[in-house]
């Protein structure tokens, strides 16, 4: 039985001048059932789209903040520093994804490049411009819930988990401000922040703001998340 092959996009260490991955990135698809292929990192369109071409979906990773220049914004004090060739490199592949109706499954930065690609716009820092009570920047161990969310009746993701709450883990300092075009949200923070988005025109296109590769391996709702991206990747 053919195993279908899922493009990751790698992790990138500027201080090291290293690409890197986390594990569980690579191991919830490799548990659902599909190969993990770790594309290099290149805004070089003909390369990545061959590297690409023999891939069934896309599974864009964490990492750096995001350009404001992608969202026609200034960078401010407490935004961090972008990996522009990542922004680059995932636009590209993106686009290719779109194109070719491949599955798409987003995490942590993932949801906010893919709404920014779809015209949104994001927080650049949440302590200085959307303060609340809600942790979304926890201490290790990451593989524990430290705020829920709740996930929208008649979406997608509350057909596959069956639950309109959901504990998660939470480590990232932007997130969602500005919706972008074609997507619906699946989920939103106890301080009203969007933690999961659709592409409504799409087979597949899913994001989460949480982290279900730090505790899929505890977590079925996790390793459920990656075995609908998965399936949908076998199916086409």
């Amino acid at each position: 039985m053919t195993r279908h092959l899922i493009a990751v996009v790698p992790l990138w260490d500027g201080e090291r001048d290293s690409i890197w991955m986390i594990p569980g990135y690579l191991d919830g698809i490799r548990e659902a059932g599909a190969v993990p292929v770790i594309l290099p990192l290149t805004d070089d369109r003909e390369a990545l789209l061959t590297a690409f071409a023999p891939c069934d979906g896309l599974l864009m990773t964490g990492g750096q903040d995001v350009s404001p220049a992608l969202y026609r914004a200034t960078r401010e004090e407490n935004c961090g520093a972008p990996c522009e060739i990542r922004d680059r490199m995932e636009a590209i592949l993106y686009a290719a994804a779109l194109e070719e109706n491949k599955p798409v499954l987003g995490i942590c930065r993932g949801i906010q490049l893919v709404n920014v690609l779809q015209g949104g716009t994001l927080y650049q820092d949440l302590p200085t411009e959307h303060p609340g009570g809600t942790e979304h920047h926890m201490s290790p161990p990451y593989d524990r819930p430290i705020h829920e969310v709740g996930i929208v009746k008649g979406t997608p993701l509350y057909e596959l988990l069956g639950t309109e709450r959901l504990e998660v883990n939470s480590y990232h300092h932007q997130a969602v401000k500005e919706l972008g075009a074609d997507l619906e949200v699946m989920a939103v923070s106890e301080d009203g922040l969007v933690e999961a988005v659709r592409h409504t025109g799409k087979s597949f296109v899913w994001a989460v703001q949480w982290h279900p590769e730090l505790d899929f391996s505890v977590n079925q709702n996790s390793r459920s998340i990656f075995g609908a991206f998965v399936r949908a990747c076998e199916q086409g």
